[in-house]
C-alpha cells in the first residue's frame, strides 16, 4: 500500500514539473527557461527535477507531449489507423478551446518558432506532429469529403494550408486578442471548405 502511495505523490509531482514547465517555458522561452527555474516554483532542488526527468531536454518533450494529450483526450495527438478520425467541427472546438488556455498557446507557439533552428531539442518533435496531423487531417478531410474537396483540392493538400491557418491564426490572436477572433476566422475557412470558393 506504500508503495502505491508513493507512486501516486510521484505522478502528482511529476505533473506539477509539467504544468510549472509550461508556465516557465511560456514566460521565457525554451532557452531562457532553466532546470532551477522549474525547480525553484515546485520546491524541489534542480536534482530533484532530474529526478523526474533526466534532461532540460527530456522535460521539454513530456511538456509538448503533456499538451498534446490536452488537447486530444490523452492521445498525444497520436491515433491509430483504425481510430476514426476527428470529425472536422473537432478541429473547430479546438480552436476555440485555446482561446481560453493563452498562456498554453503561448508556450506552444514559442516552442514551435524555436524548433526551427538547427539543433533545437524539440526540432524532431514538431517535424514528426506535423507528419502526423497532417495525415490525420487527411483522412478526416476524406471522411468528409470524399478525394476531392468542394474547391477540387486533395485532402492532402489542403491539409497543411488547414493547419498553416490554425498556426498562424494562433500567432495573430497571441499578438492582438482584440483584432483577430480565432474560432470566427477559423469557423470561416471551414465554410470556404464545404462550399467552395
Amino acid at each position: 500500500m506504500a508503495r502505491a502511495r508513493h507512486g501516486v505523490r510521484g505522478e502528482e509531482r511529476r505533473a506539477e514539473i509539467l504544468r510549472t514547465a509550461l508556465e516557465v517555458i511560456a514566460e521565457r522561452g525554451y532557452r531562457g527557461a532553466t532546470l532551477g527555474a522549474v525547480a525553484e516554483r515546485v520546491g524541489l532542488t534542480q536534482q530533484g527535477v532530474l529526478h523526474y526527468f533526466p534532461t532540460k531536454e527530456a522535460l521539454l518533450i513530456a511538456v509538448l507531449e503533456e499538451r498534446d494529450a490536452w488537447d486530444t483526450g490523452g492521445t498525444a495527438g497520436r491515433r491509430e489507423r483504425s481510430d476514426p478520425p476527428w470529425p472536422l467541427s473537432g478541429f473547430a472546438t479546438l480552436v476555440e478551446y485555446n482561446t481560453m488556455r493563452p498562456g498554453i498557446v503561448q508556450t506552444f507557439s514559442a516552442l514551435l518558432g524555436e524548433s526551427v533552428t538547427e539543433g533545437h531539442p524539440a526540432r524532431d518533435y514538431f517535424r514528426e506532429r506535423y507528419a502526423y496531423v497532417r495525415e490525420g487531417l487527411a483522412d478526416t478531410l476524406r471522411a468528409e469529403f470524399g478525394e476531392r474537396l468542394p474547391s477540387g483540392l486533395t485532402p492532402e493538400q489542403a491539409a497543411p494550408l488547414i493547419i498553416a491557418v490554425m498556426d498562424g491564426l494562433q500567432y495573430q490572436w497571441l499578438l492582438d486578442p482584440d483584432a483577430v477572433d480565432m474560432p470566427a476566422a477559423f469557423r470561416s475557412l471551414l465554410a470556404v471548405l464545404e462550399h467552395g470558393a
